[in-house]
Order: C-alpha cells, then sequence, then structure tokens
C-alpha cells in the first residue's frame, strides 16, 4: 500500500516556508561569520621534525598571542597549518618561536591573504554556486524534454532548483546561528561541502523523477498525482539507505574527526538531511501542484 504523499504536500510546504523564512531571517540579523579565505588574513604552516602536537596543545601554545579566531589543520605527517587574523613580521617570528619551544620545526610558508583577494574568492564562490545550480536546471530540463504531459520538462527543472535553494539555504542559515554563537567560521571546505550537497540532492530529485517518467509512459491514463505518489513511494527505500548510509560516515567523522572536519561534515550532514525531506515530501508535490495550477489555467 503507497503513503499518499502528495495528499499531505500544504503541511510540507507550510513547514518548508517556515524553514526558509527562518534561515532567511537568521542571516539577515547574524551574517556569516567569514574565515580568512574570504575576509583576509595569515596563514602559517609549519612540518615538525618529531612527532607534531595535538591541536590543543598548539592552540594553548598560542592562545597569549591576539590571533583572533583562528584555526589549527594538520597536515600531512607532522605538518600544520595555522589561520589567523593579519599580523606582522614581528609577531610572526614570535609564534614561530612559540612553536619551537617544545618541537623542532622548519617553517614551510608564510603567506598573507588580503582583503582584495577575499573579496574576489567571494564572489567566485557566489558564481560557482549560481553556476552549478543553472547548469543543474539545464540538465533536468534536457533530460526530461520527452516528458511533456501534465507537467512540461522545464518545469522539472525549476522544480529541482527550488528544492537544492532549500537545501543550500537551509544549511547556509543553521552555519550562520553556529557562527553567531559558536563562533563557526564560513570557509573554502564549507563552500566545498556545499558544492558536494548540490550533487547529492540532485541525485536523490532525479531518482524520483526518473520513476515519474517511467510510471507516466507504463500508465498513461493514472492521474498524476496517483503516478507521483507512486514513484516515491517506489525510490524511498532506495532513498532513505542511500542517505543513512551516507550519514552513519558522516557522523562517525564528525564525532571521531577531529576539529578540522567537524564543521565540513556538519555541513554535509545537515545538507544531506535537508536533501532527502526535500526530494522525498517537495519535489514530487510540488509538480502535482503545477500540473493543477496548469489546468486551472
Amino acid at each position: 500500500m503507497n503513503f499518499p504523499f502528495v495528499r499531505y504536500r500544504k503541511i510540507y510546504y507550510i513547514l518548508a516556508v517556515i524553514l526558509i523564512v527562518g534561515s532567511l531571517a537568521v542571516m539577515a540579523l547574524f551574517g556569516l561569520k567569514l574565515g580568512i579565505d574570504f575576509t583576509g588574513g595569515s596563514i602559517l604552516e609549519v612540518e615538525f621534525k618529531n612527532s607534531r602536537p595535538t591541536n590543543e596543545e598548539i592552540a594553548s601554545q598560542l592562545k597569549s598571542f591576539d590571533l583572533g579566531n583562528f584555526t589549527v589543520q594538520p597536515i600531512g605527517e607532522n605538518g600544520t597549518i595555522v589561520r589567523m587574523k593579519e599580523i606582522d613580521e614581528e609577531i610572526h617570528q614570535e609564534i614561530l618561536k612559540k612553536l619551537e619551544e617544545k618541537n623542532e620545526l622548519n617553517e614551510m610558508r608564510f603567506e598573507l591573504i588580503g582583503p582584495t583577494v577575499g573579496k574576489e574568492l567571494s564572489q567566485k564562490t557566489k558564481v560557482i554556486i549560481g553556476g552549478g545550480l543553472l547548469a543543474i536546471v539545464v540538465y533536468v530540463a534536457f533530460a526530461f524534454w520527452k516528458v511533456s504531459r501534465p507537467v512540461s520538462s522545464w518545469r522539472y527543472g525549476i522544480t529541482s532548483l527550488l528544492t537544492l535553494s532549500f537545501d543550500i539555504l537551509i544549511a547556509t542559515g543553521i552555519f550562520s546561528l553556529l557562527g553567531h554563537f559558536y563562533n563557526a567560521e564560513f570557509t573554502i571546505p564549507i563552500v566545498t561541502a556545499l558544492l558536494v550537497i548540490l550533487g547529492y540532492s540532485i541525485n536523490n530529485v532525479v531518482v524520483v523523477f526518473d520513476r515519474v517518467r517511467e510510471n507516466i509512459l507504463i500508465s498513461r491514463q493514472e492521474d498524476f498525482s496517483e503516478i507521483v505518489d507512486k514513484s516515491i513511494n517506489q525510490t524511498l527505500t532506495r532513498q532513505l539507505n542511500t542517505s543513512l548510509t551516507t550519514l552513519f560516515t558522516l557522523l562517525a567523522i564528525f564525532f571521531l574527526g577531529g576539529e578540522t572536519l567537524r564543521y565540513f561534515s556538519l555541513t554535509l550532514i545537515l545538507g544531506i538531511s535537508f536533501g532527502t525531506f526535500s526530494s522525498i515530501f517537495l519535489a514530487g508535490p510540488i509538480l502535482v501542484s503545477w500540473s493543477r495550477t496548469g489546468k486551472k489555467s
């Protein structure tokens, strides 16, 4: 027996609108706490000759310096990258001396990222995400161009855009809250995670749409809402299994992967969770609502 997903679509829409409005309000109120990749700052990379100290030990050594909200990231076997606010050469040398007190090291690089570079990177990030969304819309519309009854192919693409935008917006809104209350910075790895979410979410949506297309060709006389309900139920187990196995891995990374991967994995957890919700409860029902709007006109 199929669960009537489409019948309760107004409830899903109300919940989605609440989440969207909440995310927009949070971002308008708090904004995003941008990392030095976007605002500018200093990057110091060192390699320890002996075993690398833990991130907590390095952070403890550097807490006496005024470095802003700095991050410590392990790299390779004995390397470490410290990202901090912009510092001068004097502070740079003092930091090296402090780190060398307990362990010999070699400095691999010291770079300054100016605000101009950060602004350019921010603009490119918007272009990349926007271009990715546009490309997905075009791809979905082209992939379903043979399906024109009762919803035209371009509406499949627009529906995909709506659900993907929902996934990205909610994840970003939650990250805005984390930035305000827990100083979580919006960095390049977070942008990477958002792009991964786009690819993952569109996979779930296309799975549903592809089954809708197959069922339309098989059941030409069946009502479109019944076809969508059947398609969602037929793909439900696959979607849940795929999402849950991925989430189990990401949860392990979140709890056991250390501070460096925590917010990256959290972004993926949020995006995949809301992406699963949108592919099951929003994508198909939106198509049905759109088809009925067309009939009224």
